[in-house]
């Protein structure tokens, strides 16, 4: 593989990414305010077609900055070749799979990417989020989980409505993050697909990254077991969960963010966080270089 195959490319939408070795950074500041946190579809549809001419031929992992852009990786997915089925692995403290009638948004996108004929399976791991549980469960998309498309791994979480509604197939439970790693790395030994491999950072542990999202129990060596089981290559990959801060022009996404209590940024501790951010960026960035190289 080319060494243009490994090369970074930042999304430059929040400028929250610190300097990566090689980095190729594309300026888009101005689609902050229409695609941060959610966007129409059709302004997703622009969105892609901006990528399709902006992107080279090759490149590597996909930095998008906050959170609040995780649902770029749905265009990121949708632009891969259909010939070889794949299976999308997410690292994510959320399912990223709950209603939203709006178009999309960073918490809907795994639906979309669920559809995707080129995608075999999407695997969600490390939730510990309330989205799964009885309180929340009418907001998840049941059909994807129904169908055998998508599957969540979560930690801690009572999902046993999944049970009352046939789902049980598609929910996998543990108590620690370690138990969650071992049955997964062990259910990669009979996976012969490649892998898209998407990475929010709220899954870790505050301790291993601060992000602007409630966050989850995985710690860096978690992290590195379950990249490492990816045994047949990766195809793409992208990582996000940068700290930003930004001030919503509309007033329905102001509306819609505090809906989501997303956790205020410490200005005093925003330098520290963001130093921490890129050690792990770098870490997470060796690893994925190992698998498709």
């Amino acid at each position: 593989m080319s060494e243009l195959a490994k090369r970074p490319v930042v999304l430059d939408i929040d400028h929250s990414v610190g300097a990566l070795p090689g980095r190729l950074v594309l300026p888009l500041e101005h689609w902050q305010e229409s695609i941060r946190f959610g966007c129409s579809l059709a302004t997703m549809r622009r969105f892609g077609t901006m990528l399709d001419e902006l992107l080279p031929a090759e490149y590597g992992t996909v930095f998008t900055g906050s959170g609040d852009f995780h649902h770029l990786s749905w265009p990121l997915i949708a632009r891969l070749p259909v010939a070889t089925p794949f299976q999308v692995v997410v690292l994510d403290n959320h399912p990223d799979n709950m209603r939203f009638p709006f178009g999309v948004h960073c918490g809907s996108w795994v639906r979309k990417v669920a559809l995707l004929p080129q995608v075999s399976h999407v695997h969600v791991l490390g939730i510990t989020s309330a989205d799964i549980g009885a309180g929340h469960a009418w907001e998840n998309y049941l059909t994807p989980l129904r169908r055998g498309k998508l599957s969540y791994w979560g930690i801690g979480v009572d999902t046993g409505w999944s049970r009352r509604l046939g789902l049980a197939h598609a929910f996998r439970g543990f108590d620690t993050p370690a138990a969650l790693v071992d049955v997964f790395v062990e259910a990669q030994r009979t996976q012969s697909a490649p892998s898209y491999l998407s990475i929010d950072k709220d899954v870790f542990a505050p301790e291993v990254a601060h992000t602007n999202w409630d966050q989850g129990r995985l710690l860096s060596g978690h992290a590195l077991a379950l990249i490492d089981s990816l045994r047949h290559g990766l195809v793409g990959s992208d990582i996000n969960g940068e700290v930003s801060h930004y001030r919503y022009q509309s007033w329905w996404k102001r509306r819609l963010s505090a809906m989501d209590e997303q956790p205020e940024i410490d200005p005093a501790q925003l330098a520290g966080w963001q130093a921490q951010q890129h050690a792990l960026n770098l870490q997470l960035l060796a690893a994925i270089a190992a698998k498709t190289g």
